[in-house]
């Protein structure tokens, strides 16, 4: 009796490890890759829930279909006008199909790392530094097509790439403080000078109007007194018309020219 109780609890156990190695359970964002006696299983990826291998005979590599922030290591680069700088950025990428990811490549995380870094330097040096600082999004786009292109025959799906940080040696990050300071100054003396050019056709269109109309010369003259009553001076301006003094002046001039 005691060694049919221990037959049976070997028994027992041995199904009960069939069963474990046998019932896999799959969350939803994972899939399962099955090969069956080294080939792989037709029908796709199975998931997620649960899913019955056959024991010894099936084996299954799991694989995430959720999105994958990576991030792209600092790459020395020389623009295209021959300035170094560090650049970095962050690749998101997703497995769409997962049979590819596991049989086409090795280490599909790997590979995609490396492929990140060696485009990025690529494009970046095939890139002036002006471009890069100014069409950040431009350089995005191209290198998620790169990326992407080279990454579908692999089942992933790149999504979008950013730089992140570039950084700048020191002596080109003052130039670029020099050259920035040189162009707002430029800016201000254009603004100065189109304001005085403007303040001037101004001016010369009112003094076109007093020719034209005297009496708004004279009206003029009155604001002005008005707008310095209403101050607390003690001393009052009168201007006067030269018109009033034109006689006298005229007087003068024959008086001068009889002696």
């Amino acid at each position: 009796m005691q060694s049919i109780s221990v037959f049976t609890f070997v028994i027992i156990l041995f199904i009960v490890l069939i069963l474990f190695n046998a019932i896999k359970i799959l969350r939803e964002y994972e899939r399962a890759v099955i090969f069956r006696l080294g080939r792989l299983i037709s029908g796709g990826a199975k998931g997620p829930g649960i899913i019955f291998l056959i024991p010894v005979i099936d084996k299954m590599v799991r694989v995430s279909l959720r999105t994958v922030v990576m991030d792209v290591p600092t790459q020395d680069v020389i623009t295209l006008d021959n300035v170094s700088i560090k650049v970095n950025a962050v690749v998101y990428f997703r497995v769409i199909e997962p049979e590819k990811a596991i049989v086409e490549v090795e280490n599909y995380l790997f590979a995609t790392s490396q492929l990140s870094q060696t485009t990025l330097r690529s494009v970046m040096g095939q890139s002036e530094l002006d471009d890069i600082l100014s069409q950040r999004e431009k350089i995005n786009q191209k290198l998620q097509q790169i990326i992407d292109a080279h990454t579908a025959p692999w089942g992933i799906k790149v999504s979008n790439v950013e730089v992140k940080q570039i950084d700048l040696p020191q002596e080109m990050q003052r130039a670029m403080a020099r050259q920035a300071e040189a162009e707002r100054e430029r800016r201000s003396k254009v603004i100065a000078a189109e304001g005085e050019y403007q303040a001037s056709q101004r001016l010369a269109d009112a003094a076109k109007i007093l020719n034209e109309q005297p009496s708004a010369l004279t009206l003029r003259y009155l604001q002005t007194l008005r707008e310095i009553a209403t101050e607390n001076n003690s001393t009052t301006i009168f201007p006067v018309p030269i018109d009033l003094l034109k006689p006298f002046l005229e007087k003068h001039h024959e008086e001068k020219s009889s002696i």
